[in-house]
């Protein structure tokens, strides 16, 4: 039965992808819709079982193995100081108008907290995929959008830590998680830069069918399951793999098999998964707050990224692009969202309207970006006329 919905999601995916391009918009919209079709909300054509999970789950972790593959690495560090200011303006700006709303909602006051770091979060995923079908991966908006998203991930979760310290998680220790934090990055840092090119040269002169694919895949999960098991996100350590193997001379290689691995049958199943398993029912019961925290969680981002890019120097038009890159909340905030209900930070009726406005987010994020990049296109071409 598994095969038998794998092949209609792929089918469905490549369809609403290529109606999505026609409508002028990115094809990972059209995939997401399409998994809300395929899913228990509308059609119940397919479910969200744990095997279609673990494929989503290999699938964002290869999207963000490429944009690593992808990356320029002086292009990085230059844009390293935007990228601390967008990702500090994209995180004060939700936490303390999250904690507002909160107050205004009658939460207590470590659940009016939960809920601006929770609006906090951000997963670049979904702006990778747009960002790739526009060009604009390797530009220096593209690379302040990964590195602020690196950076929002880090901070989110050391204030969650410490969040959930106070909410009597005795076994969370906000010195260790830090520690093991930094500790994962200087690690995975010196591994990336002495160990990977050895391990490359080495493995790859087996006698054995597409060796160097094979160890770089090999490469991509142990830094994905290093970085979750220090409480990084996996899409994190899957970036680290990437820039890594990108300095190699395999790069070029590893490349072209890891994207049509990638967009052949994982990646399409992660944008489907997204739709498929979100969770609309009580929606019309809580219809006011979930628009109203869908609002105020779009526009938090929007304006404090924005902003952020905005004091690093870039022009309005590619500050509201990036500004509109950091919206989508995806999996880190449904991780954060899950690790609050565990520690009673947040209700289960909060947590399933939390559960849809990350949906809205996610959907909404493409053509925001679509909108503001291509206006800075339109702007240019004026400007060259």
């Amino acid at each position: 039965m598994f095969i038998l919905q794998l092949a209609l999601i792929i089918i469905a995916a490549k369809i609403a992808g290529s109606l999505s391009v026609k409508f002028g918009q990115p094809s990972v919209l059209g995939e997401i819709i399409v998994g809300v079709l395929l899913g228990p909300s509308v059609f119940g054509l397919i479910s969200a079982t744990d095997t279609l999970s673990t494929f989503s789950t290999i699938g964002v972790i290869l999207l963000m193995f490429i944009a690593g593959l992808e990356t320029d690495l002086d292009e990085f560090k230059r844009s390293g100081k935007s990228s601390i200011i967008v990702a500090f303006g994209g995180i004060i700006v939700p936490l303390l108008l999250g904690y507002f709303a909160g107050v205004i909602m009658d939460l207590s006051n470590l659940q009016s907290w939960f809920l601006g770091v929770m609006l906090s979060a951000t997963s670049v995923s979904i702006s990778v995929q747009a960002l790739k079908e526009m060009n604009q991966l390797k530009t220096p908006e593209g690379t302040t959008i990964l590195g602020a998203a690196v950076i929002d991930d880090v901070v989110v979760m050391v204030i969650l830590a410490f969040l959930m310290s106070f909410a009597g998680g005795g076994e969370v220790s906000l010195s260790t998680l830090v520690i093991k934090k930094v500790l994962f990055f200087i690690v995975a840092i010196v591994i990336a830069w002495k160990v990977v090119p050895w391990v490359m040269n080495k493995f790859t002169k087996l006698p054995v069918s597409e060796s160097v694919i094979s160890t770089a895949l090999i490469i991509c999960f142990v830094f994905s399951f290093a970085a979750e098991y220090t409480g990084v996100a996996n899409i994190i350590g899957a970036y680290i793999a990437g820039i890594a193997i990108g300095l190699t001379k395999f790069k070029h290689e590893v490349f072209e098999k890891v994207e049509t691995i990638s967009y052949s049958i994982f990646v399409p199943v992660f944008f489907a998964y997204i739709g498929i398993s979100a969770e609309f029912t009580g929606i019309l019961e809580n219809l006011g707050l979930i628009i109203s925290l869908s609002i105020l969680a779009v526009l938090t981002k929007f304006v404090g990224a924005g902003l952020g890019a905005k004091l690093s120097g870039f022009g309005w038009n590619r500050s509201m692009g990036i500004g509109s890159a950091m919206v989508s909340r995806g999996e880190v905030a449904l991780i954060v969202a899950a690790m609050g209900l565990s520690a009673n930070l947040i209700t289960q009726d909060l947590f399933a309207t939390v559960i849809v406005v990350v949906i809205v987010t996610t959907v909404v994020t493409p053509p925001m970006m679509k909108w503001f990049f291509q206006s800075k296109k339109q702007t240019k071409s004026v400007l060259n006329y």
